[in-house]
């Protein structure tokens, strides 16, 4: 699973300004830098390939649309990840309409166990257990590495509610004998943090 592109705000700053002036080159560059980012989150929500790689088409499609009035106040990723959710999501409920969002979600593959002899569906099973914010904002956090604050402004929730679905999850995950062993029996905190 492809992680988000390292942090640069300077340089999407500048590739952003670059590409609203008409540069095609830095809106190329900003492709490449997040398009497998955008593929893998587009994968996790449709579970489908090729759907993945329309998503990314239309991601960026719409992002050129924005590009003229898109003045970047977070991180790329906080304006791209609720579009490439909401274009993938409505690609999956295309192929499966019997399904609504949260089932969607819960649906998500799981990440790789840091632990090879755990089993992945056993730890499936327990991430599917979560309520679908707390889900979500798990897989933000530990699988997209987006920080609390960026997790707020890509669901366009407050920050308070991102911390308290994040405590709930691993508050779950901790008490649950199938996931206890990723967390560090001195501090309770997870291996990933």
């Amino acid at each position: 699973m492809a992680t988000r592109p390292p942090p640069d705000p300077w340089l999407d700053h500048r590739l952003t300004a670059a590409a609203r002036g008409g540069d095609a080159e830095a809106f190329e560059q900003l492709y490449t830098r997040y398009r497998d980012w955008v593929v893998s989150l587009a994968l996790r929500y449709t579970r489908n390939r090729d759907d993945a790689l329309d998503v990314l088409q239309e991601t960026f499609l719409y992002f050129l649309r924005k590009l003229p009035e898109f003045r970047p106040r977070a991180e790329l990723t906080t304006f791209l990840y609720p579009v490439v959710r909401n274009l993938a999501l409505t690609r999956r409920r295309k192929r499966r309409p019997e399904l609504a969002g949260e089932e969607i979600l819960i649906e998500a593959p799981a990440p790789e166990p840091v632990d090879h002899d755990h089993s992945r569906r056993e730890l499936a099973a327990v991430l599917r257990g979560l309520a679908a914010g707390q889900h979500e904002v798990l897989l933000l956090r530990f699988v997209d590495g987006l920080a609390l604050e960026e997790i707020a402004a890509a669901l366009a929730i407050p920050l308070g509610t991102v911390k308290s679905r994040l405590h709930h999850a691993l508050r779950t995950l901790r008490e649950d004998a199938r996931t206890r062993e990723y967390f560090d029996r001195d501090t309770g905190k997870t291996r990933a943090e």
